[in-house]
């Protein structure tokens, strides 16, 4: 099942390990949130917290009781009483070697921790919660909108932050393999006097959700909007510095939004409240769903067209289900198919061969470009208001292009360059976004950090 697919194979969606996990988790809950949040034009106010669960509060939430240690030597982290003493000795010597270099003004190299003395570690947990005031989510639909891979929303020709939806679930089912927990949704539409709760897990071998609870609430308080709550296998220590560039990139990319960021510990000095606050109310054009170039297709996806449209004949079919394709040319287009093919031919009747004819035909024809309507730039003047909320920089420039097509599909380039700056280090700093996203992971190989190093 696709579930079984993305279970197996996790890295494909950023859940390479515990740290990435946690990481990718808060990513994903975030920008599905500002998506929400932008579909109604409502200025995102968005609050992430994540709370370290230690493992006898784990337990009980699992109704596991702790249990005593009964045999040592099953364990990795156990070594004899003759090897603790060499461990113990050879730190004890290799502390004495740089206290000496140290008294000498030498560098100081840290003395790495010996495996022995720190074995494998414990599992960390958390609890990741994320609120928002956006668009909800139809009571009904919850449960397959969460508990059945690729079943999302976003599958129409429009610029968001996900195209499938698919990070949610990844995160569930990251839950169900590491902790087995439910996860728990709230949500509630505008205008809706009651509020949805759901619990549920998914069933991953059959691809579908397993609810345990989904009921309606009251609404007192009119609010609209979702709350996910999950718990799962993490690691902070190694990524909270990743997650925290996260969250003050997103302020810079989104400085129409509010961002409330925590990470709650048992040990009060772990604990972090930081508030991104919103700097304007101008918010990124509302994209325009539009249908599909024909140059930018692919075979798959004509025969879903084909399976999916409510026109009758060929050029009915051609004029309706793609952008730029009028009438003259439509006829143009069929003429060229060759004599098997006419305007009035039935649709769903097309042979798999026809459909190739169809497809090598569009890669190969002349096509005005598409429009750049379906694309939400952050604009000049929302790039320029983050990096100065931000960076503090003392002098700074933005620059934002018009609409350019690579093979049937828009884009539109983006830039920003500050000199000086707050928390900045010397030198050259590179911060790439692409769709409106702050990319983090494999700099270095990408035309932007190439084009930066080169000619700046």
């Amino acid at each position: 099942s696709p579930a079984e697919f993305f279970a197996e194979n996790k890295n494909i969606a950023g859940f390479d390990n515990p740290g990435k996990c946690l990481y990718t988790t808060v990513r994903e809950l975030v920008e599905n949130a500002l998506d929400s949040a932008e579909a109604i034009s409502e200025l995102p106010v968005i609050e992430i917290t994540i709370e370290e669960i230690v493992k006898s509060k784990f337990n009980s939430m699992i109704g596991l009781v702790d249990r005593e240690r009964v045999d040592e030597a099953l364990y990795d982290d156990y070594e004899t009483a003759k090897a603790r003493e060499k461990r113990l000795a050879k730190e004890a010597r290799a502390q004495e070697i740089q206290a000496k270099n140290a008294a000498l003004g030498k560098k100081v190299k840290e003395h790495a921790v010996s495996k022995s003395s720190k074995g494998r570690g414990e599992a960390s947990f958390y609890r990741v919660t994320c609120r928002d005031n956006g668009r909800g989510m139809p009571h009904d639909d919850i449960p397959n909108m969460f508990g059945r891979v690729l079943s999302g929303t976003k599958y129409g020709l429009k610029q968001t932050r996900g195209k499938f939806g698919l990070g949610a679930k990844m995160a569930l089912i990251w839950s169900k393999m590491s902790t087995g927990l439910p996860i728990e949704i709230s949500s509630s539409m505008r205008g809706q006097n009651y509020l949805s709760f759901c619990r549920l897990d998914i069933d991953i071998h059959r691809n579908i959700p397993h609810i345990h609870l989904h009921e309606k609430r009251d609404n007192k308080d009119k609010w609209h909007g979702a709350e996910i709550q999950v718990v799962i296998e993490g690691n902070w220590t190694t990524y909270r510095s990743k997650i925290l560039h996260y969250m003050r990139q997103m302020a810079v990319i989104t400085p129409y939004a509010q961002f409330l960021f925590k990470f709650v510990s048992d040990a009060p000095d772990k604990n972090v409240t930081i508030k991104f606050a919103r700097r304007t109310d101008v918010m990124p054009p509302v994209p325009v769903e539009t249908k599909h170039h024909p140059s930018s297709v692919d075979i798959l996806l004509i025969k879903r067209l084909i399976a999916e449209t409510s026109k009758q004949n060929l050029m009915q079919f051609l004029q309706h289900e793609f952008v730029n394709i009028g009438k003259p040319l439509a006829e143009r287009l069929i003429g060229e198919m060759g004599p098997e093919f006419s305007p009035k031919m039935a649709v769903k009747s097309l042979t798999d061969q026809q459909i190739v004819r169809i497809h090598q035909l569009f890669r190969q024809a002349k096509f005005d470009d598409p429009s750049g309507d379906c694309l939400s730039p952050a604009g000049e003047y929302n790039l320029r208001l983050g990096i100065i909320k931000e960076l503090h920089p003392d002098m700074v420039a933005t620059y934002s292009g018009s609409a350019q097509v690579f093979e049937g599909h828009p884009f539109i380039v983006e830039a920003g360059v500050s000199v000086g700056g707050k928390d900045v280090k010397q030198g050259l700093n590179i911060f790439r976004f692409a769709n409106r996203i702050p990319l983090l992971f494999e700099q270095g190989g990408d035309v932007v950090t190439r084009t930066a190093l080169k000619r700046i």
